[in-house]
């Protein structure tokens, strides 16, 4: 919630949308969901292939919506109540960000990549937050209807707003960098997700490059030096109006450079160059690619304005405040009988490179006394046609990490079981639902345990029925 001067008032978004308000009122949000929209959201009735926001309008006024926008008053015979009517609710939700960013002085920084938007997105606001007010984008809303309802809800006070833009197809960002017209553009890397919508990962790549279609004059690009297609994709930010670009990663030619990587169990400890100052700082967070991300994060952070120095040691220093989300690496401790074991919730995504990362991670944690490594692997969804043998290849990793047990679900994850040798093979089933009771069985006090898979294959209902007490 804006906690400024109202983020909309119906005279401003008549401007900013050429629609018909009805009362006079002030919004202090942007909502899409009649279910989460806080008191004083202006609720944007979307139409959907399954739903219709407009029949939901009523239960947003209940729930002290500013106002709605609509197509048309709800037909209920009483008086509407505020409203803002518009040709279109879409068109009117992206010309509301379109004002939005227009009105705005902020920096604005956009962020892709195949692996580690969202993480690197929430670090970089950790990061930003000692230098001024920053905006971003809530969770994952980073796809069409995401990205325009983020910048709808910037404010004007921001002095940085943070966006993720997303795709699963060619042609999806392109539209979404002109609209927010980005000062910086960091890209995570360029890896094999999405696949099955793309002849070949150098088409993901060229989706990716799209984020430099919008760039502001001046702009800069974050790249990762690592990653193959770090030459093509700066060649690409040049075209497309790049002033300068900033490399980051281990290579020694990058400029912002991961020098060390101390993990332990509570996260770990970085030391970094970041554009010639030397950093050294703590993460909550586990695994090297956390690492890595933390120093795009602060070369992006420098690009945006934060000065070598007092300001960089203490964007550094703010990093630790982030913690792992929901689905992306939170942990817990569920309690069974005769103590407690680790739980690590990565059920929210996967893809060959995220799952090899975890799986790496899982041997930076110590099990208690008597405990054991136990990884819960899901299919890796939208692979294409070589989705069973990079599902068989992950063997390598597993064995690599000293992995004690494996449980896979899915038919997909069924190669990597086969590939694996006899003595950690713990289970194999076609559903979570159906992998639980086995779970329930096997897990003991001092074990630490990975969930992970794609959230098409619905790995969430196994760390909730650990986390609600139910195993």
């Amino acid at each position: 919630m804006n906690r400024g001067q109202a983020l909309w008032s119906a005279d401003q978004a008549i401007i900013a949308t050429g629609g018909e308000a009805h009362g006079d009122w002030q919004a202090d949000g942007v909502s899409i969901d009649s279910r989460t929209l806080s008191p004083g959201d202006l609720f944007v009735a979307l139409k959907g292939p399954n739903h219709d926001g407009h029949d939901h309008v009523a239960a947003a006024l209940d729930a002290q919506a500013a106002a709605a926008m609509v197509e048309h008053a709800p037909d209920t015979g009483a008086t509407p109540g505020p409203l803002l009517i518009v040709p279109d609710s879409f068109d009117g939700l992206y010309a509301l960000a379109k004002a939005a960013r227009t009105r705005s002085s902020a920096r604005i920084i956009a962020v892709t990549g195949s692996v580690g938007k969202t993480g690197s997105k929430e670090l970089l606001a950790r990061a930003l937050a000692p230098a001024g007010r920053v905006s971003l984008s809530a969770g994952n809303l980073n796809n069409h209807i995401g990205a325009p309802l983020s910048l709808a809800r910037l404010p004007v006070e921001a002095e940085y707003g943070v966006f993720e833009l997303g795709m699963n197809q060619p042609g999806e960002i392109a539209p979404l960098s002109r609209l927010a017209r980005p000062h910086v553009v960091l890209i995570t890397n360029v890896e094999a997700v999405h696949t099955e919508f793309f002849d070949h990962v150098d088409a993901v790549a060229e989706a990716k490059a799209e984020i430099f279609a919008g760039l502001e004059p001046d702009a800069v690009a974050i790249l990762n030096r690592d990653n193959k297609y770090f030459d093509y994709l700066a060649a690409q930010a040049k075209d497309g109006g790049a002033a300068r670009i900033i490399a980051f990663g281990r290579n020694e030619k990058a400029e912002a450079r991961l020098l060390d990587w101390s993990p332990d169990q509570d996260g770990g400890l970085v030391t970094a160059d970041i554009c010639g100052t030397r950093c050294r700082y703590r993460l909550a967070l586990s695994g090297e690619h956390w690492a890595l991300n933390s120093v795009a994060v602060l070369a992006t952070a420098t690009a945006a304005g934060v000065a070598a120095g007092a300001p960089l040691t203490e964007a550094a220093d703010a990093l630790v405040l982030q913690h792992a989300l929901p689905g992306r690496g939170a942990r817990h401790r569920p309690t069974l009988a005769g103590g407690q074991f680790d739980l690590i919730d990565e059920s929210y995504n996967a893809s060959p490179v995220a799952m090899r990362a975890a799986i790496a991670g899982l041997k930076n944690f110590q099990p208690g006394p008597g405990g054991r490594r136990i990884a819960v692997l899901g299919d890796m969804l939208e692979l294409g046609a070589d989705a069973a043998e990079q599902h068989g290849a992950l063997a390598s990793a597993v064995e690599d990490a000293g992995i004690d047990l494996v449980f896979t679900v899915g038919a997909l994850m069924s190669h990597l079981f086969a590939a694996l040798p006899s003595h950690c093979r713990a289970g194999q089933a076609d559903s979570s639902a159906d992998i639980l009771p086995a779970l329930q069985s096997a897990f003991r006090p001092g074990d630490v345990v990975l969930v992970k898979g794609s959230l098409g294959i619905n790995m969430r209902p196994l760390v909730d029925a650990f986390t609600r007490g139910e195993g």
